[in-house]
């Protein structure tokens, strides 16, 4: 759908802005709000189970407060003491002003009792604006452009009130605000309903694909073939032709990497590497990958060959790696597995992956705050051994399943991509009056 112009416009006087309509105002924020911006409270209150919600940016996202992903809750007298300075009112804006998602905002939307932490920048818009689309303005590219702009690093990313109340903001004749933002509501939902169709289609796609392998592993490719109890509970019944071995039987080695810290160099080859860094079958380096000396990597390796299959086994229990011959030094929460002659890596790769074996784990896991499998665990898994050829076949199949599989759900995530640069796009259009969306919520709806 394509949108009109305004007849006229005008330079607004913002590099990041530039041409405006003629009839609209280009002012700082300070100069739109009922009262100065402020933000929460500079210290650390004590957090008690049962309060007010604590709201800081983590909550923030998406133009709403997530009150399931605030950290804690304040008591009553904290409560009143923070509301000296500044008490949430309905409809008061928050931005983000410090931190990895510097600039993201949020409207209040109902009555909910809660406070709000210093990195949040609270902004009440006063006579002169419309606190949805200031909002949307705030949520638009070239405020957004603004706020990079502006920022500053110290520890983190930042940007100071000082700096936040002198941003300029598009200020529409009032009516024209409302019916912009009216506008953008409907719309956005719109968008909005599509990219939640597509997010359910990856979801379907992902169980689909977990159940392709599932059964490929734990029942083979060969639908007439005959069945025999695994006698585990989980695994169910099983090819009659298939051995059932403990996967100590069918390996050579099972271990883990250091149980310590090693001395770290600032530049080597080698890399100290944790179960963080096993995913989707590679192992992944990041920024925060450390290196060693090789006099560390040779001192604390162990054996790592083309039988190796490497296994998360804290936090990210059940994250999977195959061994490639990378420079790597494992920490305690890799392990390793030397398959031996009788088993494929790549299909206890697979094999690992399955809803059963996922099963085996959440019940063998240890541990409140972080899950842990142990060694012994995985040295007791029950495995359902096909015959090598068997086990080849199995391989190749889903190696080609997991690739269609792949495919469908990248092909769905470039829809949600598309569909969020046209939101954003939307959004920062009709804001900085590059269309005119004068009359079309009320035309639609007749």
């Amino acid at each position: 759908m394509s949108f009109p112009r305004y007849p006229k416009y005008k330079d607004s006087g913002v590099d990041w802005l530039g041409e405006v309509p003629e009839h609209w105002s280009v002012l700082p924020l300070k100069r739109i709000v009922a009262n100065p911006i402020t933000d929460g409270p500079h210290e650390t209150p004590q957090f008690v189970g049962d309060g007010v919600p604590f709201v800081s940016a983590e909550a923030v996202s998406s133009g709403r407060i997530d009150f399931s992903k605030i950290r804690a809750c304040i008591s009553l007298e904290d409560n009143a003491r923070y509301s000296q300075k500044y008490s949430p009112k309905l409809h008061d804006i928050y931005m983000v002003k410090s931190g990895a998602t510097t600039g993201i905002t949020a409207i209040v939307e109902d009555r909910t009792d809660f406070n709000i932490w210093s990195p949040l920048a609270a902004i009440r818009c006063g006579e002169k604006a419309v606190p949805h689309f200031v909002l949307n303005f705030m949520r638009s590219r070239n405020f957004l452009e603004a706020i990079t702009l502006n920022w500053s690093f110290g520890t983190q990313q930042n940007i100071g009130m000082g700096v936040i109340e002198n941003l300029r903001c598009t200020i529409p004749p009032k009516r024209e605000q409302f019916e912009i933002a009216a506008f953008l509501i409907q719309e956005t939902a719109k968008i909005d309903a599509l990219v939640a169709e597509q997010r359910r289609l990856m979801e379907l796609l992902k169980e689909k694909r977990q159940a392709v392998i599932s059964h490929a592993v734990t029942k083979g490719l060969n639908p007439a073939a005959p069945m025999k109890p695994s006698g585990s509970e989980w695994l169910g019944n099983v090819p009659a032709h298939w051995r059932i071995a403990k996967l100590s039987q069918l390996t050579n080695r099972i271990g883990d990497g250091l149980h310590g810290t090693p001395e770290y160099v600032d530049e080597s080859e080698f890399r100290f590497v944790n179960g963080n860094n096993l995913n989707d079958g590679r192992v992944v380096f990041t920024d925060t990958t450390r290196c060693v000396s090789e006099i560390e990597y040779n001192r604390h390796r162990v054996g790592l060959d083309e039988t190796t299959l490497l296994l998360s086994i804290n936090g990210t229990v059940g994250n999977l790696a195959l061994f490639q011959g990378e420079m790597i030094m494992l920490g305690k929460s890799a392990a390793y597995v030397n398959c031996n002659e009788f088993l494929r890596r790549d299909h206890l790769y697979w094999y690992l992956q399955s809803t059963p074996i996922r099963c085996y784990f959440d019940l063998a896991v240890t541990g409140t705050t972080i899950s842990n499998l142990s060694l012994e665990a995985i040295r007791q898994l029950t495995v359902a051994l096909p015959p090598s050829e068997e086990q080849s076949l199995i391989v190749a199949y889903l190696q080609a399943q997991a690739g269609r599989y792949g495919e469908l759900v990248a092909e769905s995530q470039r829809a949600i991509d598309l569909l969020q640069e046209r939101r954003t796009a939307l959004i920062s259009a009709a804001v900085t009056g590059q269309i005119d969306v004068r009359g079309l919520v009320q035309s639609e709806a007749a």
